[in-house]
Formats: structure tokens, C-alpha cells, sequence
């Protein structure tokens, strides 16, 4: 029986950020895209996952206001690598979603980075990807989704 593929669902735009990057570089990545979560990639290989919560977590909430101080825009050059998520929870292209969900709701992750057999990141799955196949196409494991990559 065919199923629903982490491929078809699975977000393929991917905009990476590095482990010596700044808070305030994330920033302008959360700023300018759409996206709730960045790879943290080094060498080709994920080493952790940054989500918008992180930054707003580590950023003074001082930052870019009239009360703003120095120690609060300090925070801005904050290293990536001091507040990623270091236990990093990946998935293949070719797994199937109610495995991939499973795996979040076992690790108490938001989001799965895809990788490839060099273990290269490819895509990026999160709830929401899940939540909307699910929504989108109920248990039909012939449904395909709109835009999708198979």
C-alpha cells in the first residue's frame, strides 16, 4: 500500500544559517522569510536547528526600542552555536508522515531537517507540513498534495 511521503510534504527551500553566525543575522533570516526554523549547517552536515522561539528567548526584549541599552543590543552578536538545539532529530525524503510524526511527538520536536543518503540536508518537515497533508488529505495514501515534490 502506497503512502503519504515526507517528500511530498517536506519544505525543499532551504536557508541555512552557520554555527558562528550572530543572533542579529538570524534575525534578518526570520525577518526576511517565512520560516519558524533554519538548519544550523557546518560542512554540509546539520549540527542543530535554531527556531524563532530560540532567538526571541536569547534576544533582550529591549532590543530596537527607546529603552534599549548597550548590554541589550549586545545581544544581537550572540553566536548561533551558544543557543541551537544541539540534539539534532533527522528523517529521509522517502519516510512516511505517521513515522515522521511519530518521531516528533517521541522527541518533542517542531520540526525534522530531510537528509540525503551523504547526509546532506535536502528539505525541512514540521508540524504545520504535517498538520496540513493531514487536513489536505485525510488518511488517502493516494492524495497528493498541491505543490508537492513527488
Amino acid at each position: 500500500m502506497s503512502t503519504l511521503r515526507v517528500d511530498t510534504v517536506m519544505t525543499t527551500e532551504l536557508v541555512t544559517v552557520g554555527p558562528d553566525d550572530t543572533l542579529g543575522e538570524v534575525r534578518e533570516v526570520f525577518d526576511t522569510h517565512r520560516f519558524h526554523h533554519l538548519l544550523v549547517v557546518e560542512h554540509f552536515k546539520v549540527v542543530g536547528v535554531i527556531s524563532d522561539r530560540d532567538l526571541l528567548k536569547h534576544l533582550s526584549p529591549f532590543v530596537g526600542k527607546l529603552s534599549e541599552r548597550a548590554q541589550d543590543a549586545f545581544t544581537l552578536q550572540r553566536k548561533v552555536h551558544q543557543v541551537m538545539s544541539r540534539n539534532v532529530v533527522t528523517i529521509r525524503a522517502d519516510t512516511d508522515i505517521a513515522q515522521a510524526t511519530r518521531l516528533m511527538l517521541d522527541h518533542g520536536v517542531s520540526c525534522l531537517p530531510v537528509l540525503d543518503e551523504r547526509q546532506h540536508p535536502i528539505g525541512v518537515v514540521t508540524w504545520r507540513d504535517l498538520l496540513k497533508a493531514v487536513a489536505h488529505c485525510g488518511l488517502d495514501p493516494l492524495c497528493r498534495l498541491p505543490n508537492s515534490a513527488a
